[in-house]
């Protein structure tokens, strides 16, 4: 089994966010493999279904970003799942705008929903596909920065591609491992 968590906050108002990247991979994944998101459980909106034989479960934390390890700790403890079988999908400011990075392990950085994960599990031990949304400009406050939508066509066009790209690095992963997937995520884009 594999649960992919795609982390946002809920509501209109942070929809096609940068903050949002996390659900909007999830969108893409979902439709592109026929899962639809309909179960509420566990602090999360959830679908389930199988790839290439294997049962898949895709959550959206219906808790607020800083409040994200609630959502995982409950599916994590109720599925009994292995930590190289959840994967996370979020924002990175550090990254440019539409590049993956793709790790099976590291620290939360300046992710607070990432923070929240890692404080809870109370390990920092799973894979996570990070999604760039460009660093702040000068002037801005992050929070600003990260609950503005994107300021361009060029800018949306340039994170549908990475949320397509995003779609079939997890579906390579579930496939293929974590080895190919980290090649398709990694790849200059």
């Amino acid at each position: 089994m594999h649960i992919i968590v795609g982390l946002g906050n809920p509501g209109r108002e942070y929809a096609r966010t940068r903050h949002n990247v996390g659900f909007d991979v999830l969108d893409v994944f979902s439709e592109k493999q026929g899962i639809a998101l309909t179960k509420s459980a566990m602090h999360g909106l959830m679908g389930e279904g199988l790839i290439g034989g294997e049962k898949v479960i895709l959550v959206k934390p219906q808790t607020f970003m800083n409040l994200s390890g609630q959502c995982v700790t409950e599916i994590v403890s109720w599925y009994k799942l292995e930590m190289e079988n959840l994967m996370i999908v979020y924002d990175d400011i550090d990254l440019p705008l539409g590049k993956l990075r793709l790790r099976l392990s590291g620290s939360a950085g300046t992710h607070n929903g990432m923070r929240s994960i890692i404080g809870l599990l109370g390990r920092q031990d799973f894979p996570r596909l990070r999604v760039g949304v460009g660093k702040k400009p000068e002037g801005w406050d992050l929070a600003d920065w990260v609950l503005s939508h994107y300021q361009t066509e060029e800018e949306r066009k340039t994170q549908f591609e990475a949320f397509l790209r995003a779609a079939d690095t997890l579906a390579d992963w579930i496939r293929n491992g974590p080895e190919s997937a980290m090649r398709t995520a990694n790849a200059v884009k």
